[in-house]
């Protein structure tokens, strides 16, 4: 009999990617959410999940969470609903199967505000930005606690970080989504209107590290697969980044947007760097070879195109974007 997997927000964005991913492997996947009446925030309810069906691995992606200006207006619920989740969540697995193995990928935004290099031995050695404080300090707390558990009960919890995620399965709300599908959704609004500019917040300057939802699952399990003794945590991490200017020049070609991108610089640019560190990264997992990010926004504007069928379509036929300038 095939050992089970729990997917933990398994209907979500990074969820739906991974059980795609976990469909071809040796394992039985379960799809757990609110779409199948689990609700993290009750703890008989994850206990009477987990009784069901007895896993191996939990992965947990389980979260609530949203875009800035979503969290900015519910810092103290976001910050609760993340923090009860996990409590229930490894009480229940105490209380049911202490054997399993949690898998837990945490946000870059659990980083210090001011670090422009995301080493993992230091991730701890400041504070989050404020504009993620809640979120940050809920993946904090989340780790804490899975230490709190391993030292007593020895549950074992492999945690992961995840730069910024993009693709296609993410909501179709601009207030809800990652940042550069949201970029994507607003870009492709505007186009669809026919705006003669694209406002984008700051001067474009900022880098920032993307990764595609299909790596991420890709990488998630792999290292349920290989069940590693891993060094802990490790970033998904390339190590590189792009400017705003060049991400939003990429989206804007993949879209066929005939505006003109305008920078608010009297907007703040935020840190002028933020990439992370990939030394423990190669350890694990080698050469790994990420998705083209050029070639990532062309489907995830594929995808919001065909989930609204009213988006402008544009012929690609040789086009070439600014960040496909570095692919070699």
């Amino acid at each position: 009999m095939a050992q089970k997997i729990l997917v933990l927000g398994g209907h979500g964005f990074i969820g739906k990617s991974l059980m795609k991913v976990l469909s071809n492997s040796n394992y039985e996947a379960i799809a757990l959410s609110r779409r199948n009446r689990l609700d993290l925030t009750r703890y008989e309810d994850i206990k009477y999940f987990l009784r069901l069906y007895r896993p191996k691995v939990i992965v947990n992606l389980a979260a609530h969470v949203g875009g800035l200006p979503y969290v900015a207006k519910r810092h103290a619920v976001i910050f609760s609903d993340n923090t009860q989740m996990a409590l229930n969540l490894y009480r229940a697995i105490q209380d049911v199967c202490p054997e399993s193995v949690v898998i837990n990928p945490l946000s870059n935004c659990c980083y210090p505000g001011q670090a422009e290099i995301y080493t993992e031995s230091d991730w701890l050695k400041g504070d989050v930005h404020p504009s993620v404080y809640s979120y940050g300090n809920a993946k904090r707390f989340i780790y804490n606690l899975a230490a709190c558990y391993k030292m007593q009960f020895g549950i074992d919890t492999r945690h992961f970080f995840i730069p910024n995620a993009f693709g296609p399965g993410d909501s179709t709300d601009a207030t809800r989504v990652h940042a550069l599908n949201g970029m994507i959704i607003r870009m492709l609004k505007a186009e669809m209107a026919r705006q003669p500019t694209f406002e984008i917040w700051g001067s474009g300057a900022p880098i920032r590290e993307w990764i595609y939802v299909e790596d991420v699952a890709k990488l998630l399990a792999l290292a349920i697969d290989r069940d590693l003794a891993l060094p802990e945590p490790i970033n998904l991490a390339q190590g590189k980044g792009y400017t705003i200017r060049e991400s939003a020049e990429a989206i804007a070609l993949a879209i066929g947007f005939r505006g003109e991108l305008v920078f608010r610089t009297d907007y703040p640019d935020g840190a002028p760097r933020k990439i992370m560190d990939t030394k423990r990264f190669q350890q694990v997992f080698g050469d790994y070879q990420f998705t083209d990010t050029y070639d990532g926004i062309c489907k995830t504007v594929d995808y919001y195109q065909n989930v609204d069928l009213s988006f402008y379509k544009v012929d690609r036929h040789n086009l070439h974007s600014p960040i496909a300038r570095d692919r070699a």
